[in-house]
């Protein structure tokens, strides 16, 4: 699967290298602002995205000859602002929208972070991912709207063609003007309701490029979604907190597979290709955290993995714990079964066997490949390789990415040699 570009804008000539890359640049700050501006005034989402691709196909048509402005951002928003009012000129749309949109300022004359603006985006991601949506058109519609993914690489992350995507993008639209869901971001209790939701898209769509056959740019997109809602949100600690989960474990990217291409488990990782600058970051993002959510428990185990010098290092206890607090706060099968394989390294195999057999018993991990290669794992520490071996591959039949499964028979060959 090939990496998706940015914007589906013109190819530039040679000449043009230099401009080419101004416009990327500038589009990837630029696009959602210019984007959650027009939806404000206009109305039309539509018509907001259209003119957002107009204005970057532009640029890259004049900037090789006229030089890169002063501020690109700017530039660009008056290039969209003026598409609009033509568009909205022809179509004789009422006066009031007409003249609310002649009246924003030049865009060359805003600075960058105008409080209006701000809320603009805000305005944006909250709708997106309003939960009158299914959560796939909320993915789709955050890549779409506030990334600036194109149709056809959303539809190729979530499975679809892209005539069915274009559909699914349309229905949420139209469902967002129906329902006359608000563009604004709530407040009071209604943010606190909110927000999980708009922080559960944000990881759902870096967790789909962060899998084994997931689109890695689509990982790096929801990296950036949550810098920038953390920019956007200071002192909303559980927002924070994503943002140093997704970056301790965005670190790790170029040391999860070997040159082969094959899936390196988490022990097996040349740690001298983690991100530093990244775990770094995610450290300071983490320091800020001052409330104990489910992110900043997930946050702190990440921390104890990326701080860790090696494997046979790494502060098992305290991710128990770590996963204890996170059970009582947000149970689930997943958090089970992570604080079963945390408490077999902790404490030794069987106080991990013992804690699986509960999860399983509490339901939910029945049939999960998952649960039987960490079963696989525990029985091979404490010695019964054969058997290991077995629910190795096991796992591995019933797994759905070929890279997993891979990894999965590899490990049971180990055992077997």
């Amino acid at each position: 699967m090939s990496t998706p570009q940015r914007r589906p804008v013109p190819t530039p000539a040679p000449a043009g290298a230099v401009a080419a890359e101004a416009v990327a640049a500038a589009g990837v700050e630029a696009y959602p602002r210019i984007v959650a501006t027009l939806i404000r005034v206009t109305g039309d989402w539509a018509l907001a995205e259209d003119c957002a691709q107009e204005a970057l196909a532009v640029a890259l048509e004049r900037w090789p000859g006229d030089g890169v402005p002063a501020n690109p951002g700017g530039w660009l928003l008056t290039v969209a602002r003026n598409r609009a009012l033509d568009v909205l000129r022809r179509a004789t749309v009422e006066r009031r929208k007409l003249h609310d949109l002649a009246l924003l300022t030049p865009a060359e004359e805003q600075p960058e972070e105008r409080p209006d603006v701000v809320d603009d985006r805000l305005r944006l991601i909250f709708t997106c991912c309003h939960p009158a949506l299914a959560l796939d058109a909320r993915v789709a519609l955050t890549l779409r709207t506030v990334c600036g993914v194109p149709t056809a690489d959303i539809a190729r992350l979530l499975l679809v063609s892209e005539s069915t995507m274009t559909r699914r993008l349309t229905r949420a639209r139209t469902r967002i003007a129906q329902a006359g869901i608000p563009y604004r971001v709530p407040t009071g209790p209604a943010l606190t309701e909110r927000l999980p939701g708009v922080l559960a898209v944000l990881y759902l769509l870096f967790t789909r490029g962060y899998v084994a056959d997931g689109e890695p740019a689509f990982a790096d997109e929801a990296v950036r979604l949550a810098g920038l809602l953390d920019r956007l949100m200071p002192g909303q600690s559980e927002v924070t907190a994503l943002l140093a989960l997704v970056l301790f474990q965005h670190s790790r990217r170029d040391a999860r597979r070997d040159a082969a291409g094959n899936l390196l488990t988490l022990e097996r990782q040349d740690r001298r290709r983690w991100d530093r600058a990244a775990i770094a970051e995610g450290l300071a993002a983490l320091d800020r955290v001052r409330h104990d959510g489910p992110y900043a428990w997930q946050a702190r185990i990440a921390a104890c993995h990326a701080t860790a010098a090696s494997a046979e290092d790494t502060d098992w206890p305290t991710i128990a714990r770590a996963y204890d607090a996170l059970a009582d706060l947000r149970p689930s099968p997943v958090i089970a079964l992570n604080r079963a394989v945390a408490h077999g390294y902790a404490y030794g195999p069987a106080a991990g066997l013992d804690l699986l057999d509960a999860a399983h018993a509490g339901g939910g991990l029945d049939g999960n490949p998952l649960a039987v290669a960490v079963r696989a794992d525990l029985v091979a520490r404490q010695g019964d390789r054969l058997r290991a071996a077995d629910l190795f591959r096991e796992a591995a039949a019933a797994v759905g990415s070929a890279a997993e499964r891979r990894a999965l028979l590899d490990r049971a060959a180990e055992l077997v040699r």
